[in-house]
């Protein structure tokens, strides 16, 4: 099979989707009534996270990892096959009039191009394979959650893929699975400013649909803005 030359990575949430993968799973359990008091821990603890992001004590990388490690919580106990069942909703019923169907047709191009096409996101990677599977990719970067005896232990592995995170893992991935890529030649499009360290990764960085503090740098460093 022939090595592709250059790699396109695409971050998920805001950049694919109008929505947060993080918020269908907790839609999911509402929906269902199951996990309610996990749901109501889940927001108590995190909720001070705002007002300290907001203040400016904190990156938006450091806001965001707990908010993603501690996905985890929710499939405490699971199986991966009753987990199915949540990855399969989240991707059917929450994302499927959430996709950003611009930003799906540079992926689907890259693929085209036959560029080596990567998921890159803080989300659970279970879930992210479903998304994956959904998008016809079929190389994903995400936050792994622990497994046990065959269940989730309701925990993450380190390292949770956010801010610096997703660039090492994005390396990393590339080295253990042999794809030599020329990375000046690559293409990363990500919404956020926590996502820099990936953009930074490539030579042809695209902030899309960037939030305030990403768009800010783009323009000064002169990348593309998308759309």
């Amino acid at each position: 099979m022939e090595q592709p030359d250059r790699a396109a990575f695409f971050d998920v949430d805001g950049t694919l989707t109008t929505s947060h993968v993080w918020h269908g799973l907790l839609s999911y359990f509402k929906t269902h009534h199951r996990r309610e008091w996990t749901n109501r821990f889940y927001w108590w603890f995190h909720s001070p996270y705002f007002l300290v992001r907001r203040l400016g004590l904190i990156s938006e990388g450091v806001f965001r990892k707990p908010w993603a490690a501690h996905l985890a919580w929710y499939v405490r106990g699971y199986t991966s096959e009753q987990a199915k069942e949540i990855w399969d909703w989240i991707v059917e019923e929450h994302l499927n009039t959430a996709w950003r169907t611009d930003s799906r047709n540079l992926l689907e191009k890259h693929y085209a191009d036959g560029d080596l096409v990567v998921l890159v996101s803080g989300g659970p990677l279970p879930l992210l394979r479903r998304i994956a599977q959904e998008l016809g990719v079929d190389h994903v970067i995400g936050t792994e959650f622990e497994m046990r005896n065959g269940r989730f232990t309701g925990r993450s592995k380190e390292p949770i893929c956010i801010d610096e995170n997703k660039a090492n893992l994005a390396r990393s991935y590339l080295k253990d699975n042999n794809f030599a890529v020329d990375l000046k030649a690559s293409f990363a499009f990500a919404d956020s400013i926590s996502d820099l360290p990936l953009l930074e990764l490539v030579g042809h960085p695209v902030a899309t649909y960037p939030d305030e503090g990403l768009e800010k740098v783009a323009r000064e460093r002169g990348w593309r803005l998308f759309p």
